[in-house]
């Protein structure tokens, strides 16, 4: 097949239609304060589907084989971004954030993938040297984040003061933080702070600009997009070596992951025993992301999880917990009634 190359029709489409789609998903959920399980659904599938359109594009306007290209680096990003979804919920459980800022945050992230992803993918994997000490770095965090939740029972608890946090304790010092959330903000202005703050109490130095734990999460994020790119962009130019189609491929996988963490998080309010399988998944992702740095650094230990193995690890034991709920469902305390005087 001849090269694909930059069709600027194909080209236009494209950013067309992530931008108005991107658009329309923030307006939908601009005053949802919880994103419920039909939402998410509805929207997960909106995204798989404007893939499949795509993919209809491409056939239709060029060829199959341009098109069969597109979809299988789209199914192998997506299968490689589940265990990117984990650790969402890992990064949101350790910040204590909930389902409206959460939505907020992701939003963001991807308009950051959007930039990163193409950058990747213009320098193909001449960066991705670093990849292995950023591997060490997330699977210690992210078994971190396990031990946490198991502590906690597998649920987010809602923080007020981020003064003793860990972000906040790292990176107090580099910059101006308000240590409790302000709404669905990033950044409070000195004035804004000066009103509601006038003792000057809740920051960890003066500044003209504040940013809150809502941005240091959304840091958190993005940097775990990042590290996860290291592994997904090799794999997935090692399909096909068209930029155009490696980035489609890559954010529409990208656009649909969000909404999925949201059906598992639904899931996870109506389930008693799948922030168990959560918690599992989390520990497994770390135990694959120290191997695989491991095997870079130090050299090969002769264990090698493929990207199909990994996802059938994630959806078994996630099915395994949705049946376990629905076996052995959590008991409902039930309040004493006050015994009756004689």
């Amino acid at each position: 097949m001849k090269s694909f190359g930059f069709p600027l029709e194909t080209v236009a489409i494209f950013i067309v239609v992530v931008m108005v789609s991107v658009y329309l998903d923030l307006a939908a959920h601009r005053k949802t304060k919880e994103i419920t399980l039909g939402d998410a659904a509805r929207w997960a599938v909106f995204w798989v589907g404007l893939a499949l359109c795509f993919y209809a594009y491409l056939w239709l306007r060029f060829d199959k084989g341009a098109a069969d290209l597109y979809l299988a680096g789209y199914a192998l990003e997506k299968s490689l971004s589940i265990d990117n979804l984990m650790v969402f919920i890992a990064v949101f459980a350790s910040f204590g954030i909930k389902s409206h800022l959460q939505h907020r945050i992701l939003y963001w992230g991807i308009i950051g993938a959007l930039v990163f992803r193409a950058i990747f993918v213009l320098i193909g994997t001449s960066l991705f040297l670093a990849s292995p000490w950023v591997g060490f770095i997330f699977a210690a965090f992210v078994a971190w984040s396990a031990i946490q939740m198991l502590r906690g029972g597998g649920n987010d608890k809602e923080i007020e003061d981020y003064s003793h946090h860990w972000s906040v304790r790292l990176t107090g010092r580099l910059m101006p933080i308000y240590t409790r959330l302000s709404g669905d903000r990033f950044f409070l202005r000195h004035k804004e702070l000066a009103e509601g703050n006038p003792a000057g109490k809740s920051v960890t130095k003066s500044g003209t600009l504040y940013a809150t734990p809502a941005f240091l999460c959304l840091m958190v994020i993005e940097t775990s997009d990042i590290a996860f790119s290291f592994d997904s962009v090799p794999a997935v130019i090692s399909v096909t070596q068209e930029p155009l189609l490696v980035y489609a491929a890559m954010i529409f996988a990208i656009l649909g992951l969000r909404t999925l963490y949201f059906v598992i998080a639904a899931l996870n309010r109506y389930l008693a025993h799948l922030g168990k399988a959560v918690i599992v998944l989390l520990f497994f992702i770390a135990a694959k992301m120290a191997l695989q740095s491991w095997s870079h650094v130090f050299g090969d230990t002769g264990i090698h999880i493929s990207p199909g193995q990994s996802l059938l690890v994630v959806l078994g034991t996630l099915l395994l917990g949705i049946i376990a709920s629905l076996v052995f469902p959590e008991k409902k305390k039930e309040t004493a009634l006050p015994a009756e005087d004689d």
